[in-house]
């Protein structure tokens, strides 16, 4: 049974996901849909490629990823399928691929759009869901478009190192309110060696100087950090609201200094 993964900017509150679902259903009713987040928010590519890139090396080789966020592209711009670490993806050629990262993609295909469908403004049930049951039944990627190595290659923030410091930015705010950077486990023990540090949020005003490596070491209502489930730096108050009592979004920054040589 092949899986069919959803994520998009829609809320469950409209009709646009039960539409998808059902769309997907009456083409292909043997595989099973899973939703991985619908309140990404509008338009909002680089969040929607973080929870992606989060989520979908946990599925079963062969799922079908369909990204429905700003999935209606510009005039002239192009719909696209992609073979990634043995997943595939549909989404719309708006710098997403890029965002994802990781390994290079094994096959980009420039989607076939049939002439019947005019210019649809619901894409991903007039052609995605067509395209997902294809893939889900077999049918080879290379088929239903034009292999192209030309779509927008944008790439996620990174953080600077300079000197004995590390600035990373926020880079999400999770259901929790605490905020997730863009420092990995990697970067930081590689350049820290060891070493004693102080992670400044925002500010001086705000500094850490360990890392946990569960919520419940530290009181609540104090401040922490943990590298999370994905080994990215986290800034969270323990049972509350990091985000909003700092006044953190994403961009802002965070910086870790590291002491000695």
């Amino acid at each position: 049974m092949h899986i069919i993964t959803l994520t998009s900017d829609w809320n469950e509150n409209d009709y646009y996901v039960a539409s998808l679902k059902g769309k997907i259903l009456s083409i292909c009713p043997e595989v099973r849909i899973v939703d991985i987040n619908h309140r990404v928010k509008p338009f909002n590519t680089a969040h929607a490629a973080f929870v992606v890139r989060n989520s979908y090396s946990n599925f079963p080789q062969d799922t079908i990823h369909i990204i429905a966020v700003n999935s209606e592209p510009e005039e002239g711009g192009q719909l696209l399928a992609a073979r990634i670490n043995k997943h595939y993806f549909l989404f719309a050629d708006n710098g997403i691929l890029g965002l994802i990262g990781g390994d290079e993609p094994e096959l980009v295909v420039k989607l076939d759009e049939p002439p019947e469908h005019g210019a649809p403004s619901f894409i991903s049930m007039s052609i995605f869901a067509e395209v997902a049951c294809s893939l889900a039944s077999g049918r080879p990627m290379n088929e239903l478009g034009t292999p192209t190595e030309t779509y927008s290659k944008q790439t996620p923030l990174r953080p600077t190192i300079e000197d004995q410091t590390i600035t990373g930015s926020v880079i999400h705010i999770d259901s929790f309110q605490n905020a997730i950077t863009n420092i990995s486990r990697e970067l930081f023990e590689r350049v820290g060696n060891g070493r004693p540090f102080s992670i400044y949020v925002q500010s001086k005003h705000y500094m850490i100087q360990k890392i946990n490596t569960r919520y419940n070491e530290t009181v609540p209502g104090e401040l922490m950090a943990l590298f999370n489930a994905v080994n990215l730096l986290e800034i969270a108050i323990r049972n509350g609201n990091a985000a909003g009592l700092l006044k953190l979004n994403t961009n802002s920054t965070v910086r870790v200094e590291f002491k000695g040589a």
